[in-house]
């Protein structure tokens, strides 16, 4: 087996895309695989001359419950959502403060402690999920 995500958990979901072409073995799984491509939550492109997949949505992190992602096409300011049961904001990823939604206190402790931690990974990925066709690009410190 090659590497990449397990083929048999992700079919049939939208992050088929994951799975390695090598592992692809009927012409139903090719087919599957080119429609994710197509329509699914990634798309192709050119960077530096290289063909590169590009992920809509991207999961940094979960922690006691959230989901923590970056989403590819953006708007300013550079931010993270925080999505849960009880959760769903968005947080600049400059300073943590809310941009949009409301979190109770519990959860917004989670997030603060857990962006204090993880604060230079969450900017790595927003800089690699930067589609060329973004209204906002790669994050960079205020100086």
């Amino acid at each position: 087996m090659t590497n990449g995500p397990p083929k048999d958990r992700l079919r049939r979901s939208p992050f088929f895309y994951l799975v390695n072409p090598a592992d692809l073995e009927s012409l139903d799984e090719f087919a599957e695989y080119l429609d994710c491509l197509l329509h699914g939550q990634c798309r192709v492109e050119e960077v530096d001359g290289e063909l590169r997949l590009i992920e809509g949505r991207q999961l940094v992190d979960r922690v006691r419950g959230l989901s923590i992602h970056i989403y590819g096409n953006e708007h300013p300011p550079p931010h993270f959502h925080v999505k849960s049961a009880d959760v769903d904001a968005s947080f600049r990823i400059h300073d943590c403060e809310i941009v949009e939604g409301k979190v109770g206190s519990r959860d917004l402790k989670t997030i603060r402690f857990w962006f204090k931690e993880f604060r230079e990974r969450l900017i790595q990925v927003w800089n690699a999920t930067r589609p060329s066709d973004c209204q906002i690009g790669e994050f960079r410190e205020a100086t």
